[in-house]
């Protein structure tokens, strides 16, 4: 295991990296040039070797619900590694995915449609909001027992 120290050496090889000192003799580590509001990419190195490094939604970490991943185990290698992903993921823009939008009909020619936003499936008539799910399977499922089907 690597040492509060030794740990520190590798973290302030990031030139790109900010140190701040905050309480309990605990250090965080910023990236300023991040594009979201988080900015904050090693979390509370403690001198018992004990911290964190933000990886938000990067797949190959498994991070806790604040997007936090345990680093006090980690070697040096797999510390430079994942403080670069991090940095990676703080100055990447995320793409913007368009959302995915379904006519269904029924056989009288009425038309609904299915637009997936913000997490949720809604149904639209026109203007106006039909229903809501929280699942495309779920929409669908309402959708079909309604006599529509996808056109």
């Amino acid at each position: 295991m690597l040492t509060f120290e030794d740990k520190l050496t590798i973290i302030e090889d990031f030139s790109e990296l900010t140190r701040k000192d905050v309480s309990l003799n605990r250090v965080n580590f910023h990236f300023e040039d991040s594009l979201y509001e988080k900015t904050t990419v090693v979390y509370h190195l403690h001198p018992n070797g004990n911290g964190f490094v933000y990886t938000g939604s990067v797949p190959e970490y498994d991070a806790n619900q604040k997007g936090l991943v345990n680093i006090r185990d980690f070697s040096g290698d797999e510390l430079r590694e994942i403080i670069r992903a991090s940095i990676d993921h703080l100055s990447t823009e995320e793409e913007s995915v368009p959302p995915v939008e379904q006519v269904w009909k029924d056989m009288e020619g009425h038309s609904l449609m299915l637009i997936e936003e913000d997490d949720r499936w809604n149904i639209y008539a026109g203007d106006n909001l039909e229903d809501s799910f929280g699942g495309y399977d779920e929409a669908a499922l309402y959708l079909r027992e309604e006599g529509f089907r996808r056109r």
